[in-house]
C-alpha cells in the first residue's frame, strides 16, 4: 500500500499527546516534503497537558483514552502514541504491566485493531527492552503481531540525532503491509548546549548557596570544562559534568540537573532540549512545564523515524540522513 499514491495528505492520531512532541515531529516533516498532515484525535487524560496543547495547536485533546470508544476516532494513517513509561522506568517500579498506566498499551492494541491504520509509531524509557526478562516487550511485540502488523524496533539516543540531551528511548514501528523499512542514520551535527541556554536568568532558577557548594565539593579535584555544562546529580550522590544534559525527568528532583552546578534549566531551555522551537508557548507553572516536558519526547528523533516511514511508503530505497 502506498498512501501517498493518490493523495498528499496524511492523518494521524496523537494518543497521550503531552506537549505535541509527536505533532510537531510529523508536521514538521510533512512540510519538508511538501506533505499535508492532518491531526484527526488527540487524548490525554492530564489536564494541564490539554491545556498547553490547545494553547499551540488550537486543538482541544480528549481525556481517558478507556472512557472513549475505538469508533468515535476517525480513521487515520498513522498511529503515533509515546505510551506511560513510568511502568518501565528506572526512576519509576519497574512495575510493567502490573500498573494499570502499562496496561495503556492494550488501549493502543484496540484502536489498532478497530481502525487498522497503515502505520504506527510508539515509543517508551529503553528499559522497557529489559524489562521482566524482554518478556513485557514480547507480549508486546506478539501483540502486534496478531494484529497483523509487520513490527520493528531499535533504542535511540536524541544525543545521535542534533539535540544536546542524553535520552535512549525504544522506537516500535508496524505497518500492515511488508515495507522496506530502514532505520534512520544520526545526524551528522548536534546543537551545543551554548545554543540551548538562555542569558540573564532570574533568580528564582538559582540553587541555594548550600546546594552549590554540596555541587562544587563533590566536583573538587575533577576536570573543569572550558564551555557550559550540566550536572548530574545520581542516585548515589555522585555528581558528573557533561557538555550535554541528561535526559529530563518528570518526577526527578528540582536539583538533580543544574547547570554550572550553579541553576535549574529555565522552561524555555527544558523545550530546546526536547527540539521543541521558540514560537512553542509556555503555559501554566515551572512544575508544570517541568513534568510536562520531562515526559515528552526528543522531536528530533520521532522526526526521524517518521521521515523513515514516510520514505518506505514513497518506496524511497534508503532513509535520508536529514536532521531534523
Amino acid at each position: 500500500m502506498n498512501l501517498l499514491k493518490d493523495s498528499k495528505k496524511i492523518r494521524f492520531i496523537d494518543l497521550f499527546c503531552g506537549l505535541g512532541g509527536f505533532r510537531v515531529a510529523i508536521e514538521r516533516v510533512c512540510r519538508q516534503k511538501n506533505l499535508e498532515s492532518d491531526c484527526v484525535f488527540s487524548c490525554d487524560i492530564d489536564k494541564d497537558a490539554q491545556a498547553i496543547y490547545h494553547a499551540n495547536f488550537n486543538d482541544q485533546p480528549r481525556g481517558d483514552i478507556t472512557e472513549i470508544a475505538a469508533l468515535d476516532i476517525p480513521n487515520h494513517d498513522i498511529l503515533m502514541a509515546g505510551f506511560p513509561c513510568q511502568p518501565f522506568s528506572i526512576c519509576g517500579d519497574l512495575k510493567g504491566f502490573e500498573d494499570t498506566r502499562g496496561t495503556l498499551f492494550f488501549e493502543i492494541a484496540r484502536i489498532l485493531k478497530a481502525k487498522q491504520p497503515a502505520a504506527f509509531i510508539l515509543e517508551n524509557v529503553k528499559q522497557l527492552q529489559g524489562h521482566q526478562q524482554g518478556k513485557t516487550l514480547q507480549v508486546i511485540l506478539d501483540t502486534l503481531q496478531d494484529l497483523d502488523y509487520y513490527t520493528d524496533y531499535r533504542v535511540l539516543n536524541a544525543l545521535n540525532f542534533g539535540l544536546p540531551q542524553k535520552r535512549e528511548r525504544i522506537f516500535i514501528v508496524g505497518f500492515r503491509e511488508a515495507r522496506g523499512f530502514i532505520w534512520p542514520k544520526p545526524a551528522l551535527s548536534r546543537t551545543s548546549l551554548t545554543e540551548i541556554l538562555e542569558e540573564n536568568v532570574s533568580d528564582f532558577y538559582y540553587a541555594s548557596e548550600k546546594i552549590q557548594k554540596s555541587r562544587l565539593l563533590k566536583r573538587e579535584g575533577k576536570k573543569p570544562y572550558s564551555e557550559p555544562t550540566i550536572w548530574h546529580e545520581n542516585k548515589g550522590g555522585n555528581v558528573s559534568a557533561y557538555p550535554y544534559s541528561c535526559a529530563l525527568r518528570a518526577g526527578a528532583s528540582y536539583n538533580y540537573l543544574l547547570v554550572d552546578g550553579k541553576r535549574r534549566l529555565t522552561e524555555r531551555e527544558m523545550l530546546r532540549l526536547q527540539g521543541f522551537s521558540d514560537d512553542y508557548q509556555i503555559v501554566g507553572s515551572y512544575q508544570t512545564m517541568r513534568k510536562l516536558t520531562g515526559n515528552s519526547v526528543a522531536i528530533s528523533c520521532v522526526a526521524a523515524v517518521v521521515n523513515s516511514v514516510i520514505e518506505s511508503w514513497l518506496d524511497i530505497a534508503q532513509a535520508s540522513t536529514n536532521s531534523f
